[in-house]
């Protein structure tokens, strides 16, 4: 073990790497051109109209995909699980219904351990959905959809090891989970209540109240040269909000605003908040998607905004990248 460390790759191992996905571009290809669109249809309408959950079921690799394609499914918007073959024989049966919907998946259609869930399957009154290579199988003949690989072989020099089959079912996988996306106008907003702890979850179910900052440099419309620039050092936000006498935002100024406003007066130790500021400055509800609210930093070309609420009053401020 750990003794390949410093071996040589072997000439041709990477023609051969260029092979295999070659060799596999071209089984999506050939599948893509001669599948039979009828058994697509059935299987797509068997899934929209199951009432229950589409249960993937395969053995070894097959197993191992299925529950790649039952993941998919489910966080696309298609209530779906995996469950074991063997497991099922078991006792796991008891967790499906005759609501539920079977995808058995075997490149051979003659996987032990698929086969045994027919009778059952056929007794509770369950739809079936085969993925296998061969369409004259026994599992093919016993299913109300079959959905052929068309493969040739195995990339694997010994035509063993599942490659090519499991890249061709992985794909169909993928094709009627898009096309089921596409069926039930599934969005980005309901992708993420079903991903609230990613990245995309959390920006498109996240508003501008859970991530702004509550306390904002503020200075007084009559606030001296000198307190401003203090406040805006103080604060660290590269500006400060301008209230009036009843605590009511009125402007804002920048860095950017104060160097402006150093360049072209002469009268600096006399100027006041209100010479420098911003008037009437781009603010965001606390209620705005902070989706929202970057698209229209990144429009306005800003890096911060204040929040306020609906009488004027400074609630925060938001950072575009926050």
């Amino acid at each position: 073990m750990g003794g390949t460390t410093g071996a040589s790759v072997q000439p041709g191992l990477i023609d051969s790497v260029r092979s295999t996905l070659s060799e596999q571009a071209d089984a999506l290809h050939h599948l893509s051109s001669h599948l039979d669109s009828g058994q697509y249809q059935t299987a797509l309408r068997l899934i929209i109209e199951c009432q229950g959950h589409v249960i993937l079921s395969g053995m070894g690799k097959s197993g191992h995909v299925g529950r790649k394609i039952s993941a998919t499914l489910a966080s696309t918007g298609t209530p779906s699980f995996f469950i074991h073959p063997a497991e099922a024989f078991h006792g796991d049966l008891g967790m499906i219904t005759p609501y539920d919907l079977l995808i058995l998946i075997s490149a051979s259609g003659e996987t032990d351990e698929i086969l045994k869930l027919i009778p059952s399957l056929r007794q509770f009154g369950n739809r079936i959905i085969a993925i296998t290579n061969h369409n004259a199988s026994t599992l093919a003949k016993h299913a109300d959809a079959t959905l052929e690989l068309m493969m040739e072989s195995e990339s694997c020099p010994n035509n063993l090891a599942p490659t090519t089959s499991t890249t061709l079912t992985m794909a169909i996988g993928d094709a009627l989970a898009v096309a089921l996306i596409r069926q039930r106008k599934f969005l980005p907003t309901d992708f993420a209540r079903y991903h609230p702890g990613g990245s995309l979850g959390r920006r498109l179910l996240t508003r501008v109240s859970d991530v702004m900052l509550p306390v904002v440099p503020t200075v007084r419309e009559d606030t001296g040269f000198r307190q401003v620039i203090s406040a805006i050092t103080c604060g660290c936000q590269g500006m400060v909000a301008v209230n009036n006498q009843q605590q009511q935002l009125t402007g804002i100024i920048t860095d950017g605003d104060l160097r402006r406003y150093m360049e072209k007066s002469t009268q600096l130790e006399s100027a006041c908040a209100a010479d420098m500021m911003t008037r009437s400055p781009l603010t965001l509800p606390a209620d705005m998607m902070i989706t929202d609210a970057e698209t229209l930093m990144q429009k306005h070309r800003v890096s911060v905004l204040l929040v306020t609420d609906k009488e004027n009053n400074v609630a925060g401020l938001v950072r575009i990248f926050d």
